[in-house]
């Protein structure tokens, strides 16, 4: 028993210190230190789990050549290159950023989904779905807005 506590003690420690699989700090913040670097909106949708209303999001139709990273940590995520309009209401990508996402089971609100998370923050981006393009990876990353930043490529 003493050296199950003593291992799981070890295991939080550890995980808090290693560096993620990105090749980033974990970054574990308090929801105090979140409201303080967040607006109301990326914080309603990053550490929330919240939505943005379709249409509203500034990357709905934002097709620039670049890198769209979490807002809350800066993370690249999803490539400029990988996006598309899926008529949503919401920006759309393929694929993401080796690594950079993590999925996640979601059955909130009645429904079966997948949500995708940063993978270095735990920051919720958004769920991907299963009707994306045929002719790429049949996956459509549906991504709030509010959990994005631009990095634009010259």
């Amino acid at each position: 028993m003493k050296n199950n506590i003593l291992t799981f003690i070890a295991t939080i420690l550890l995980i808090g210190s290693v560096s993620s699989v990105t090749g980033q700090k974990r970054v574990i913040k308090s929801n105090t230190e979140w409201k303080k670097i967040l607006t109301p909106i990326q914080y309603h949708v990053l550490r929330e789990k919240g939505t943005e209303r379709a249409t509203t999001g500034i990357f709905n139709k934002h097709y620039e050549k670049g890198v769209y990273t979490c807002a809350a940590c800066d993370t690249p995520l999803f490539n400029s290159k990988t996006k598309y309009d899926s008529h949503s209401g919401w920006p759309a990508f393929d694929s993401y950023i080796k690594n950079n996402v993590t999925k996640i089971k979601d059955n909130s609100y009645g429904m079966s989904r997948t949500e995708v998370i940063c993978s270095t923050c735990d920051g919720h981006l958004g769920h991907v779905f299963n009707d994306g393009p045929k002719r790429t990876t049949g996956k459509r990353y549906c991504i709030n807005s509010a959990s994005l930043k631009f990095i634009e490529k010259k």
